[in-house]
Parts: C-alpha cells; structure tokens; sequence
C-alpha cells in the first residue's frame, strides 16, 4: 500500500556510492555493486562511485566533497560499521550529520536480527543522516547486509527522504 508520501516521491535519485576497505577492490567490490545495480534497476542514477580505505580523514573527507558537489542527493556508504578497531566509518560520518535518523539503524538491526544474522545483529552500527540536502546511509559492506538494507529501507524510502529534504528548499 503506498502511503501518499511515497506517491509524490522523487522517482529518479543521483547517488553516490563509497565502500570503505582497505582489501576491495573495483573488480572484487561485491557489495558496491549490489548497491549500484539495485540503485539502477530502480532508475536512480549512480553518478560517484569509489573505493577508500579505513581511514577517517579519508572517509569525512570523501563523504563531505560528494555531498556539497551539488550533485548528489543520497550517499551510500558501504563497510566499516562493525566493533574492530578499524571499523571507524561511523566515527567519521555522524560528526558531519545535522540531522540523525536513528530509526533506520533501529530497523537495520531489527530486520537483521530476524532474517538474516539473529543476535549478531547487535555488532552493526549502521546509521543514517541528513547533511547539505543530501541523506547519508552507512551500512555493512557484507553482500547480505546490503541486500537486506536496499531492498527493505532505502530503495522503498530513499525518494521519499529526498522529497522530504527538498520541500525544504521549496518553501525558502
């Protein structure tokens, strides 16, 4: 049943893809391009796309260039959201959010607990943000936890949040 929201949501998203890793590579990449080719089997345009190490300069200074490029209105960041010390994603992108979403983290883990991983679900850290007009989404970089995020989150909301984001600068 789509909510009426849902039926004014924007249908055609620019993206921005990274994958945090420091052993991917472009043709090893499984997860980034789950996420690219869900994004673009849903007509959503997939206009960045790298792969950087774990590293917290790298990763803010990555994901602060890709959302005030004017380009680009929904980031998904993949990997780097787990408990080892160099799991440091989340330390480096919720410090750039205005707006935090814990929900979608809360739902992450909760869909994860009961169709994917049980109570492993509880080591994810996923998290989701709003910076400069643009949603930010950090997930796991394990192909499952990618399937499970886009399919059951971000592809059914992701227009949603962005119309949402930009009614904003409508009514300015």
């Amino acid at each position: 049943m789509l909510t009426t929201h849902r039926k004014h949501a924007a249908k055609h998203i620019s993206c921005a893809v990274i994958t945090v890793s420091d052993t991917r590579t472009k043709e090893t990449d499984k997860s980034g391009k789950k996420i690219i080719d869900l994004l673009t089997n849903h007509e959503h345009q997939v206009n960045f796309y790298e792969i950087i190490s774990d590293d917290e300069d790298h990763i803010r200074k990555t994901v602060e260039t890709t959302v005030f490029s004017g380009e680009i209105e929904a980031v998904i960041v993949n990997g780097g959201t787990g408990i080892s010390h160099r799991d440091v994603t989340i330390e480096s992108i919720e410090p750039l959010f205005e707006k935090q979403l814990p929900g979608f983290g809360e739902l992450f883990r909760h869909l994860s607990f009961q169709y994917d991983i049980g109570t492993a679900s509880i080591l994810s850290r996923a998290i989701c943000g709003v910076r400069n007009h643009c949603v930010i989404f950090s997930i796991p970089g394990s192909t499952g936890a990618v399937t499970l995020a886009m399919e059951k989150i971000i592809l059914p909301e992701v227009g949603h949040m962005v119309r949402e984001i930009h009614k904003d600068l409508e009514q300015r």
